[in-house]
């Protein structure tokens, strides 16, 4: 069975015995906070509970590396619309301890995409129009950096309102153990 027929066979049987009943909660996040993380695979359980949220206390933004990238991009965008449209009041950037962007080798993962067909035309094509691709998927060297970076980015963003606190933490990946890099209080 394929990955979709699968989910489907799941969804159908969750939805018929109603198992979404306890998952029940409105779109505003009810602990009023805003969590900016990493897309890795071991935090999608660990960082909620560590955290000790349920289902509907946060808007949870994902992103490799939880890094921003752009002021302007969609990062920011969501952390502007939670604050704005749903309520948000704090902002936690959390970052890991053993995080794939960190010293990401761009050459590898370059020869990669062209192993998978993206042909050298179209690097040469995004080369000429100003795209540094080593560049943009560089994630970071030092999480610790990383995270006070995008605070900082939040933090000092035009849109921003002055009084969000805005903290930085790291999780350990394997024990949930958190660390504070940046009170936001402070």
């Amino acid at each position: 069975m394929n990955k979709l027929k699968e989910i489907l066979v799941h969804n159908k049987s969750f939805v018929e015995n109603k198992k979404y009943e306890k998952f029940k909660a409105t779109k505003y996040p009810g602990k009023k906070m805003v969590i900016f993380s990493c897309m890795d695979t071991r935090l999608t359980e660990l960082l909620p509970h560590a955290l000790n949220l349920k289902n509907g206390d946060a808007k949870i933004i994902k992103n490799a590396g939880g890094v921003i990238m752009h002021p302007f991009g969609s990062v920011m965008r969501s952390i502007l619309v939670a604050i704005y449209e749903l309520q948000a009041e704090e902002i936690f950037v959390i970052g890991h301890h053993g995080c794939g962007m960190s010293n990401i080798d761009t050459d590898k993962t370059i020869k990669k995409m062209i192993d998978k067909g993206i042909s050298k035309d179209t690097m040469t094509t995004l080369e000429y129009a100003g795209i540094d691709l080593k560049k943009w998927l560089h994630g970071f060297d030092c999480v610790n950096d990383s995270v006070r970076e995008s605070v900082l980015a939040i933090k000092n963003h035009p849109l921003i309102p002055q009084n969000t606190a805005v903290h930085g933490l790291i999780i350990d990946p394997e024990t949930g153990e958190l660390e504070v890099v940046v009170d936001g209080y402070e």
